[in-house]
């Protein structure tokens, strides 16, 4: 991976410039999501933080350019434009696919030589279990053969009708937006990919993370469970902690504060948050 200027990329949108001796976390947004997502949440962090949002492809200014809907290429670039955060205190959060997303980040960080103090997963799985709409876990010991059998348990394979009422269930997506046919038309194709990427998405092999991970769920999360999400503890050879939060998928805006206070007292950047 070659480094780029983290102050010029597309790929990160900073809510709150700082030097490079600002401790500084790097969020990633859920399947559908953008950076904009971040903006009430990057404020609980306090004055001292540098809080950073990776743009995908295809939505708010990259609104232009083509989506990317394999998993190892948005890795690599992401990975690419967070190379030049090096030297910083680096922690990295991402919720539901951006959990994922921020988990194969975190492998190429440190394959750079990058370290990240903290990885926290939020409300997703971790790459080596199934969840809805996956087939079979994700692993290197898995010998499974895609069928067309399967295709009924792949979201991005649903008709439009189905795949926006699978999301009103989700959370996150107000009704408006979806009931309003021109922003549904270009909401939708947008989501779908993110959901291709996810549910294509098989890990390749390598050693556990030297990252701690925090895992975070929600009581009321009807996408994933609790005992699911715990299981990010494989995933790495570092500290592990397993949080839960009252509220369901997206607890995140429901909690914003009560989330940004743990994840500020686990890093111990208390102090550069006052």
């Amino acid at each position: 991976m070659r480094a780029a200027d983290a102050t010029r990329t597309p790929w990160l949108r900073t809510f709150r410039p700082l030097g490079a001796e600002a401790p500084t976390l790097v969020l990633f947004p859920h399947a559908g999501g953008s950076a904009g997502f971040y903006r009430g949440l990057a404020d609980r962090f306090g004055s001292d933080v540098d809080v950073r949002a990776v743009q995908y492809p295809g939505r708010e200014a990259r609104a232009g350019e083509e989506l990317v809907d394999d998993m190892e290429v948005l890795a690599d670039r992401a990975a690419e434009a967070l190379l030049p955060l090096a030297g910083r205190r680096l922690a990295i959060l991402g919720h539901s696919m951006g959990a994922l997303v921020a988990y194969e980040v975190t492998r190429r960080l440190e394959a750079e030589g990058v370290p990240v103090e903290r990885l926290f997963a939020s409300a997703r799985h971790p790459p080596h279990l199934p969840g809805p709409g996956d087939d079979h876990p994700h692993g290197p010991d898995d010998d499974h053969r895609h069928s067309a059998d399967d295709d009924h348990r792949l979201r991005h394979l649903l008709d439009d009708d189905a795949f926006a009422e699978m999301l009103r269930d989700t959370g996150g997506t107000p009704a408006t937006l979806l009931d309003e046919p021109e922003m549904r038309d270009y909401l939708l194709p947008i989501v779908r990919n993110d959901y291709r990427l996810v549910e294509t998405y098989e890990p390749s092999d390598g050693p556990a993370l030297r990252t701690g991970v925090v895992s975070i769920a929600a009581e009321g999360d009807g996408t994933v469970t609790a005992a699911q999400v715990e299981g990010w503890r494989r995933t790495t050879a570092g500290s592990f902690e397993h949080l839960t939060f009252p509220g369901g998928h997206f607890y995140l805006l429901e909690r914003p504060d009560a989330l940004a206070s743990a994840v500020l007292t686990r890093l111990g950047w208390d102090a550069a948050a006052r």
